[in-house]
């Protein structure tokens, strides 16, 4: 049997449960999941606990999948979540404007990408873009929407990359 730990639902935080339906609210917003019927969902005072129900296959998993995504709702409405990006090359630079972030990597023409819905992204030098908002999921969606635009390449290490990536480096070809 899996033993899925309780989480503790921290202070100015929010959890409303009606059956299946999750609802969290916080200082940075409201959040809303519906949670797989296999799972039962148990509050004890400060304490959310996940149980797997009988006689569904997969319901121990299902339960895990469901603790993680409660918890992640969680740090979202109390700190939220930020992915760094890093742009590396000559001339390759950020700007963000209004809604639109501004991005010059090298092509014949600017990358204009809109922010959706919940994100904030901000340029704190020209060659950093930091990514913002409640939910992880679309955090490290739009994250990687940035990135592939320019992936890094593994000779000279050119392109978009995340803060803390590490890049495997070839050796040039040799005559």
């Amino acid at each position: 049997m899996a033993r899925i730990t309780p989480i503790t639902i921290p202070s100015g935080v929010e959890v409303t449960i009606n059956a299946q339906h999750v609802s969290v609210k916080g200082g940075k917003g409201t959040m809303e999941r519906e949670v797989h019927e296999s799972v039962e969902i148990v509050r004890n005072d400060n304490e959310l606990s996940f149980k797997p129900r009988e006689g569904f296959a997969g319901a121990i998993a299902q339960s895990g999948t469901a603790r993680s995504l409660i918890n992640n709702m969680l740090i979202g409405v109390s700190s939220g979540f930020e992915k760094k990006l890093q742009l590396v090359g000559v001339g390759y630079r950020a700007q963000v404007q209004g809604k639109t972030l501004n991005l010059t990597l090298g092509f014949s023409h600017p990358v204009n990408y809109d922010m959706p819905e919940g994100i904030t992204i901000e340029t704190p030098s020209q060659t950093e873009v930091v990514v913002k908002g409640m939910d992880k999921q679309r955090v490290g969606q739009v994250a990687a929407e940035i990135r592939a635009y320019r992936p890094p390449e593994p000779y000279k290490g050119k392109g978009v990359k995340y803060a803390d990536e590490y890049i495997a480096r070839k050796e040039a070809k040799k005559k």
